[in-house]
Parts: C-alpha cells; structure tokens; sequence
C-alpha cells in the first residue's frame, strides 16, 4: 500500500476544500448576478464538468491508493502546483463577482480585461488543464494525469465557444 506523507495528505484535503469554498463562491455571485437580470446558457455541458471534476478526484485517490511504491514528489512539480493555484485565485479575484463555475452573464456589465484577462481570454481554463496534468504527477497517478486533462481539453471545446457566444452576444447589442 502507498505511504503518503503528511504534505502530500495537506494537499489532497487542500484542493477538495478549495473546491467546495469555489462552489459556495459560485452560488453566491450567481444569485449577485442573477438579481441583478443575468442570464445562464450551456446548461447541457455544466453536468459533464461536474462529472468530469468528481471523477478527476476518485481518479486520483483510486490511483494512488493502488500504486505500491512510497510518493515522493519532486520539487519542481510542487512549485509547477503553487503557481496554478497563484494564478487560479489571481483569475477568480479579477473577475470577482463576474466569476463563476457555470455560464452567466450580467448584460449591463463590462468584460473583465483586468488581472490575467489582460493577457488571454480564458485563464483559469488554462490553469485548470494544467493542475489535471499536474497534480496526478505529484501523487505519481498517470493515467490520471493523461485521461483527465484530454477530457478537459473535450470540454473546452464546447464551453469556450458556448462562453463567447453568450459573451459576444452581449458586446454586439450593446
């Protein structure tokens, strides 16, 4: 059986809070937004990030805990993880009430271009392909690490159009 060590059990429990404190963020600027007449689109693809996000986590922990060998994860790799998760708040703090786990868009409201907006259209989509490819490298679980980053890089071919859609539907009314 696998021995982790207490850093690498900080981590696991880490990336699961920060997902629920992400979703509880979520809930909260939906209801902001929707009171204020935003609309959601691509509700069809939402479950499959949903299913897509939970399975990366069971992934992950089945992996690891079938892998024989003793974890320890190099370096570089811990660093590559505190960078995302630099960027990953950088992004969410940019859009700030704007940010969100589904489509939704306030019609009133300016696109953000402020933070990593300034640089690329759709930051924390990168920065999520990235940690799925990441993270399973540091508990040394690589199918995690190949499968789920595919997966994400298949969803994001339908959300990132779906998003600027929605997105460029507001620019051209306005």
């Amino acid at each position: 059986m696998v021995i982790m060590t207490t850093g690498l059990w900080f981590i696991l429990i880490f990336l699961i809070c920060q997902r629920i404190v992400e979703l509880v963020i979520a809930k909260s600027n939906e209801k902001w937004m929707k009171q204020r007449g935003a609309f959601e689109t691509g509700q069809k693809h939402y479950k499959w990030f949903v299913i897509v996000h939970c399975l990366f986590f069971l992934s992950l922990i089945l992996e690891v805990f079938n892998n024989p060998d003793d974890i320890t994860p190099p370096i570089a790799l811990l660093f590559v993880f505190g960078i995302t998760q630099l960027f990953r708040v950088w992004c969410i703090t940019s859009l700030g009430r704007y940010w969100n786990t589904k489509i939704i868009v306030l019609p009133e409201a300016e696109i953000v271009t402020r933070g990593p907006y300034r640089f690329i259209k759709h930051p924390n989509y990168l920065i999520v392909g990235v940690e799925l490819f990441v993270i399973p490298l540091i508990f040394e679980a690589y199918i995690t690490s190949i499968l789920f980053p595919i997966l994400h890089l298949v969803l994001m071919k339908i959300r990132i159009p779906t998003e600027e859609k929605a997105l460029l539907k507001l620019y051209v009314e306005k």
